[in-house]
């Protein structure tokens, strides 16, 4: 512990972050601004090849912050797994989705600590950031990783950290971001303290990974709640006539006990939407059902089918039908000035509509191509001729779109996001959630 320890103060630890995309390569860029070797692992070949030329391929990251650690031979990538067999600490950053069936998908988790588990050595630490149930640090890596060879909080330190990263964000990043930390024992929490230290500014220690693998749970499920119970506040009040807008930003005026949450066409990115039905499903192995959990998602997963919806009445206002209806989807990114599409709702509005006969289009000025959901398109140019559609549909509100442009010369807007509350023009054609 003490020889593990004075690596990481001297910061001669050789760092390893196994899975370099939105979580990873974050954390990558730390650990070398702070002085320590750090390698990227992944499978991902084109992620391994730009990184270890100094090329970001993620927005919040530039590549000005990685050429230089490239350069100084301090940052490397590879896809060789026996890049572990040389870390002193390894960091797992791992993606974890649901399958079909919305249960937790680990085979990406299982697989790295697989891994681990062959190239170990002794004296060595290995920190988990990949989103979970509680108990899987503790469950399935803590045996993998002692099997009998190795002594907890002697030879081998294991601990938890919920990840925290908000792409877009331009206040907070990773290093001043709190960071959440849950040991196996007190001596893993003490080496994991000691390395993340030297890279975040704020470290908040809890009594076990369980602990910390429930923090990151809450965050995100308080979220999901919170944005579903407005979203049905929205349905309320359309059929009660009333503007969801106006009245969420009226009560946001009180300086105590309520916080704005806002509707939207449903729920995106690797968070919000996937996080609390790991909580839900780990209920479930214990016989106890997630209610609220479980109403959240019903309500935000049918937000898509609201929509779709709004776009067939206000077509049947025009006397249009949906089928043969040439529709163009403005923004199919998760969240505004943001490149990451996964989980969009936008792909679910598309195939819906794709389904009902309509020819379906996208413009998105962070989004070129995409791939998502069995749908494959491209964006329409920037100067898209937003006229030529029977219908345009706001699902993500970038900022640099032009709105005063789309209310001038749409026929028809439905508007998810209430991007056109400020703009000036003939809101008669305009629909809103």
């Amino acid at each position: 512990m003490q020889e593990l320890l004075k690596k990481i103060e001297d910061r001669s630890a050789h760092i390893v972050v196994v899975g370099i995309g939105y979580v990873g390569l974050p954390l990558v860029v730390e650990f070398a601004q702070a002085g320590f070797s750090v390698t990227g692992y992944d499978k991902d070949r084109e992620k391994v090849r730009l990184l270890g030329q100094g090329v970001s391929y993620i927005g919040d990251i530039p590549s000005s912050a990685l050429a230089p650690h490239v350069a100084a031979g301090r940052l490397r990538a590879t896809t060789d797994p026996d890049v572990l067999g040389s870390a002193d600490a390894i960091v797992v950053c791992v993606p974890t989705p649901l399958n079909k069936t919305k249960d937790p998908d680990m085979r990406f988790i299982l697989s790295a600590s697989d891994e681990i588990a062959e190239h170990q050595h002794s004296n060595m630490l290995i920190v988990l950031e990949s989103t979970t149930y509680p108990g899987t640090t503790r469950e399935v890596l803590v045996p993998k990783l002692t099997a009998g060879r190795y002594e907890l909080g002697k030879d081998v330190f294991i601990a938890f950290s919920p990840e925290r990263v908000d792409p877009g964000n331009k206040t907070y990043g990773t290093r001043n971001t709190p960071k959440v930390l849950g040991g196996a024992t007190p001596g893993c929490l003490e080496v994991a303290m000691a390395l993340y230290g030297k890279i975040i500014e704020t470290v908040v220690p809890v009594s076990s990974t369980d602990a910390a693998e429930m923090v990151k749970l809450l965050e995100n499920t308080f979220r999901a709640v919170n944005i579903g119970l407005v979203n049905e506040v929205a349905l309320m009040s359309r059929k009660l006539g009333i503007d969801v807008w106006e009245v969420i930003r009226a009560a946001a005026t009180k300086p105590f006990g309520f916080m704005p949450f806002f509707p939207g066409p449903g729920l995106g990115g690797h968070c919000i939407p996937i996080d609390p039905l790991y909580l839900s499903w780990r209920m479930r192995t214990l016989k106890y059902q997630a209610r609220f959990i479980e109403l959240a998602d019903t309500i935000n997963s049918g937000m898509p089918e609201y929509v779709v919806h709004l776009v067939q009445q206000a077509l049947n206002g025009e006397r249009k039908a949906a089928n043969g209806s040439k529709i163009l989807v403005s923004g199919v990114a998760y969240k505004r000035d943001v490149a990451d599409y996964r989980e969009s709702p936008a792909f679910d509005i598309i195939h819906q509509l794709q389904e009902l006969g309509a020819d379906v289009r996208y413009h998105d000025p962070y989004v070129a191509e995409c791939d998502e959901g069995g749908i494959v398109m491209k964006s329409e140019p920037n100067n898209v001729a937003y006229g030529e559609y029977d219908a345009v549909v706001i699902v993500t509100d970038h900022a640099s779109v032009d709105y005063a442009r789309i209310l001038r010369e749409a026929k028809l807007v439905v508007d998810t996001r209430d991007a056109l509350r400020k703009v000036e023009g003939d809101k008669t054609k305009v629909v809103r959630l």
